[in-house]
Order: structure tokens, then sequence, then C-alpha cells
């Protein structure tokens, strides 16, 4: 069992690149499922979901090279099954995403339920009430969605909440549908953006990009295209709260401030100043942190996969703050875990009630999920003496290399395999 050890106690100051989007890229690899060319996506993230996405391609037949620096080229000449089998999308929930394009292109489609963090129900119903609304028969049946249709056809769709994976879904199952298709309370994330951008690029006909009215006409083909994914805005605002945290001085390359604007809003009240520049976003952290409400909601609110982050940065502050969770009823897993290392954190229904503390202790901690981890591993940078974070395979599923980011920018912190205490602080 592999883990992170951390010094507290250092300023983080420096330059860092954020890495493309681990919820764009994703998206972008499932809909090479919709391509009679190849596929090649630049700026992908080197994390562990990324390879997982290729695993499932790869199960349906598709060729997925991920050998190059930063690129993934998908041929999906070879595409032949309908099948995403259980041992893969039990890993990852966003695997749920090639139903829509798997049921375009083939006309069936049969998907294990989802896995994933644990962090609440999600629930997939509307994923399929979506689908259905385009001609989708699908059964759910011993833990399969089971999916077919002849040829889909356009008409309207309105979500009961602007859910990213549903709108998604019915995104690319609506391209390649006879007739239109209006999407209803679609949600408008930046990852979903860019995933109808590159739609478009290959010959798909859509309107109302980043709105919340998406409308589609159905073409009979999309061909093959090369496409940039976007900067990860999530790992983009763990950095900049890095910095905040440590009282340190860090410019985020590559970030996008119009990506960021609640989170950054958030931190400038919490007394962080933010300074946009040429090429990213700088973050200067200062004391006394200051308290600050917040309360998660769909873009362009403020995005429930910072919150952990935000917890750790406001467990420091000079008062008492609020963080309401609007998204998913499980997201404050990770507060226990605060608790232990001296945090003053307390979870009152959908809230958490954080009451600034002078200093976190170091103490071995496991990350929950995937945003939990990062949060304990901020928390562990400004620790007194040593943070010890174990089920770190959560945080490989979404941050690249973040351990060499942050040594980069002189944090204290080391990967290691679970060894004899003494010898892995030699080590770092």
């Amino acid at each position: 069992m592999e883990k992170f050890l951390i010094r507290g106690g250092r300023k983080l100051v420096g330059t860092v690149r954020v890495a493309g989007a681990k919820n764009a890229a994703l998206k972008l690899m499932a809909a090479s499922l919709l391509a009679d060319g190849p596929i090649i996506l630049t700026n992908v993230p080197k994390i562990k979901d990324v390879y997982t996405m290729a695993s499932v391609l790869n199960r349906l037949g598709g060729l997925v090279d991920l050998d190059y620096r930063d690129q993934a080229v998908i041929d999906p000449s070879s595409y032949s099954g309908y099948e995403a089998p259980y041992e893969l999308v039990s890993q990852m929930r966003a695997s749920i995403i090639v139903l829509g394009p798997l049921l375009a292109r083939a006309g069936r489609a049969r998907v294990a339920m989802p896995g994933g963090c644990n962090i609440g129900s999600r629930k997939i119903d509307l994923h399929i009430r979506g689908l259905e609304a385009l001609g989708a028969d699908i059964e759910v049946d011993r833990g399969f969605i089971d999916a077919k249709a002849r040829r889909l056809v356009g008409g309207p769709v309105k979500l009961d909440f602007p859910s990213v994976g549903a709108t998604e879904n019915v995104l690319m199952a609506a391209v390649l549908a006879r007739g239109a298709t209006a999407i209803e309370n679609a949600a408008r994330e930046p990852e979903i953006v860019d995933l109808a951008t590159m739609l478009v690029e290959m010959g798909a006909k859509i309107e109302g990009i980043g709105t919340s009215t998406i409308q589609v006409e159905g073409v009979d083909r999309l061909s093959g295209v090369t496409h940039e994914v976007i900067p990860d805005r999530i790992e983009a605002g763990t950095l900049l709260t890095a910095a905040a945290i440590t009282s340190g001085d860090v410019t985020v390359e590559g970030a996008c401030l119009d990506h960021l604007e609640v989170v950054v809003a958030k931190l400038s009240d919490a007394g962080v100043k933010i300074q946009a520049t040429p090429d990213g976003i700088r973050a200067v952290g200062r004391r006394p942190i200051l308290p600050v409400d917040i309360a998660t909601l769909p873009y362009p609110g403020f995005p429930t996969d910072m919150q952990a982050q935000i917890m750790a940065l406001l467990s420091l502050a000079e008062g008492t703050s609020v963080i309401t969770e609007n998204i998913f009823e499980n997201r404050f897993i990770v507060a226990d875990e605060f608790v232990r290392m001296g945090c003053d954190v307390r979870i009152d229904g959908h809230h958490v009630v954080i009451r600034g503390v002078k200093a976190i202790s170091g103490v071995p901690v496991k990350a929950p999920d995937l945003r939990g981890g990062a949060g304990l591993v901020l928390a562990g940078l400004v620790s007194d003496g040593v943070t010890e974070v174990s089920g770190i395979h959560h945080i490989d599923r979404g941050y690249e290399d973040l351990v060499g980011k942050l040594r980069a920018i002189g944090a204290d912190i080391g990967r290691l395999p679970d060894i004899n205490k003494v010898e892995a602080l030699d080590s770092l």
C-alpha cells in the first residue's frame, strides 16, 4: 500500500503548470465512438481514470494509443463491441458516459452500473430517462444497463437536474439521432462546452453551447479531428488553495480564470490575493485567513469538487465558516479525517460548520475519495509534524503527478511504499 508522507511548514513558491481536465478528457475519449476517423487529443492528463477509459474503449474494439507525451490517439475503425465490463466500469463512474455514444453508433449498449468515489447515490435515472426520450429501450437488470435502439430519434429532453453526465450522454446520442433534439436544464460546465466544441469540429450541428438549452440537429456521420483538452479547473483550484493555505506565492500556468470565477472570488474573500497573469493565475496567501460561507451549486456556482480543499483552508481561519453541500449527500465523508488532524469540523445535515484552529497536527489519515484526499494533502502541507495520507489510489484517479508538482514549488512531500516510518522519513 502506497502513501504520501508530508512534513508541513513550508511556504509554496514558484510556478506550476496545470494538466488537461480529467472531466473533459474522459468524455472526449468516449466521443471517439461517434467518429469514422481518428481522434487525436492533446493535453491529456496522465492519470488513472484516463488509462481506465482507454481500457474500456479497447475492450469495445477501439485502438487507443497513450504512449505520446500528452496525447491520446484513438482509431475508431475497429469498434465492434457494445458491452462495457464491470471490472472496468466499477473503477470509475465516468465509464457510464459510453452509454449514449454506443447507442448512437451500434444501436446497442450494455454498461455495468458505475462505480468510482463513494460520495452519494448519484442516480443514473436522468441518463436513462434522457436516452429513453430519444427512443431507446432500456432495462436495468443484475447490475447492468441494457439499452437498444434501432435508430435514435430526436425530441425534447428536459432534465430534472442539470446533471453533467446526463447532459453529456444525451448530447452524444443526439448528434447522430434523426431529427432535432432540445436538451432543457442542461448542465453548463466548461467540460461540456469542450465536448460540444469538439463534436462541432467533427461535423455535429449544435446550438446553445454553454447555455441551459442545447439544441442539436442530428447528422449522418462525424469525422475524426485533433482537439486540445481544456485545462483542469479543479486541479488549478487545488494548487491555488495550496498557495493560500501555506501563505505561499504560486502561479498556476495554463489555468483559465473564466472557469474559476466563483472559486477565486471565495479565495479572495478569505484574504488570498488573486491576480491574472498573461498565462495563468497567481495566488498569494496571507494571514489571517478570513472565514467564508460557501454553498456548492452546479456551474457557474461553487464546484462541489473544490469543497474539501476549501474546508482545509477554512480550518485555519480566524472565525467560523459554514459550507453547504447541495450536490452530493455524502460529500462530507472526509470531515472525520480533518478532525483527526485537530480541525474543529462539525457536520449538521448538509452543512459543515468549521471553527478555525491555530494549528493542524500531522497524523495518519486516509483519503476517502478523490477530492477529500486532495484536501487532506493540503492540510498536511501546514501540519505540525508529519502527515501520512493513505488511500492515495483515489488521488491518482484525478491528479497528474501531484507529488512532483508540489515538490517543484517547495513542498516537503514524498510518495512511499508502506515501509518503516523511520526509513520513510529519512528518504524524504
